[in-house]
């Protein structure tokens, strides 16, 4: 299926709001000519992009409301050392102006379903932010459905979006169950005290959740959690298809792969065709290059934000030749199987490829 490939538009900011110590979140005035562009389903995230210092940065953030909220809403966290994260907690305003990227991702699209089901959540950190975005959908539009959350952090004062998971617990009371496990603070219950992790997560289930009766799990946080609590669910025998994850961070840090310099005078090792909004460009591609990077260096406009094979907000699906990937953490096998890759992270291995942005 074909669609228009995302694309930035310049929005002021509308409201900004503390969600925790160290967290703020914020929505966007959208024109109403633009509504349509930026209808998202829950889990998908928003691309912003600014100047700092005279450098362009972009950053990915996930959408935290639901989709009957009437807002399109994403958090951001404070990192240590982070630039766009710390402008923005401290410094961004009511009516600043942001290029922000249509709504992009996949993570929790699942096929809906007229009988009630079972979803577990896990999350730590800003790992809520998505996942608070499919449990307002799930307990909005499937009426049978529960949703069990647990939900890791350092300390109480750390917790996103408090008062809006209690709200929500007090509405949807016999379908919506959250659990907060603190790892700085001492717990009345102890399972709910430490880390949140697989072996934590081994015996919550079991204990709480039989996992044969478990339909889908969202798992978002750091790395090395999302990777313990996944292999812990497959594990339980949950099926890998009902694992859905989304990873914030990669080997890199976020941050993208170092861009090799190629020579003016270099022969292209092959021809990259491109296709995004029904157009058709070609670009050289030089030996050891990502596509992405090829694009980039011949002035073609083309979606991206992290560039470290993580937000997949460069996918395209391959529809001829040869480009395997260096790093892959956000195609799931589907994707890969119908041919999607990341261009970030694609380099020819033959002569000519195609890739097509607007196929979805």
């Amino acid at each position: 299926m074909s669609a228009a490939a995302p694309r930035f538009h310049r929005l002021a900011v509308k409201d900004l709001r503390r969600e925790a110590s160290d967290a703020v979140s914020m929505t966007f005035t959208i024109p109403g000519e633009l509504a349509g562009d930026y209808a998202f389903t829950p889990g998908q995230y928003l691309t912003l992009r600014t100047l700092l210092e005279g450098e362009e940065v972009r950053r990915s953030y996930s959408i935290c409301s639901g989709p009957d909220d009437g807002e399109i809403r994403i958090a951001v966290k404070k990192v240590d050392g982070g630039a766009f994260s710390s402008w923005a907690a401290d410094e961004l305003k009511c009516g600043d102006e942001l290029d922000v990227m249509t709504p992009t991702g996949r993570f929790g699209v699942i096929p809906p379903t007229e009988s009630g089901r079972t979803h577990v959540g896990f999350a730590a950190g800003s790992g809520i932010t998505p996942i608070l975005s499919i449990v307002k959908g799930t307990l909005a539009r499937e009426p049978d459905s529960r949703f069990f959350l647990f939900y890791g952090n350092r300390a109480t004062d750390n917790i996103m979006f408090l008062e809006a998971l209690e709200e929500l617990k007090d509405r949807f009371i016999d379908r919506f169950s959250i659990f907060h496990v603190i790892s700085g603070e001492e717990q009345d219950i102890p399972i709910l005290h430490g880390r949140l992790d697989g072996n934590k997560v081994r015996v919550l289930l079991r204990s709480l959740i039989p996992a044969a009766s478990v339909d889908h799990v969202f798992i978002c946080g750091p790395a090395g959690m999302s990777e313990d609590i996944e292999a812990t669910c497959r594990g339980l025998g949950i099926a890998e298809e009902r694992i859905h994850v989304e990873r914030f961070v990669s080997e890199f840090g976020g941050k993208p792969r170092p861009k090799r310099v190629v020579a003016p005078d270099a022969p292209p090792k092959a021809i990259a065709s491109l296709i995004i909004d029904g157009k058709r460009r070609d670009v050289p591609v030089a030996e050891d290059e990502a596509i992405l990077d090829a694009a980039l260096r011949a002035g073609v406009d083309l979606p991206f934000a992290c560039k470290g094979g993580m937000c997949s907000t460069c996918r395209a699906k391959l529809v001829d030749g040869e480009a395997p990937m260096d790093l892959n953490y956000s195609l799931e096998p589907w994707e890969l199987n119908a041919g999607f890759v990341l261009t970030c992270q694609a380099k020819p291995s033959s002569e000519r490829v195609v890739v097509d942005y607007d196929h979805v």
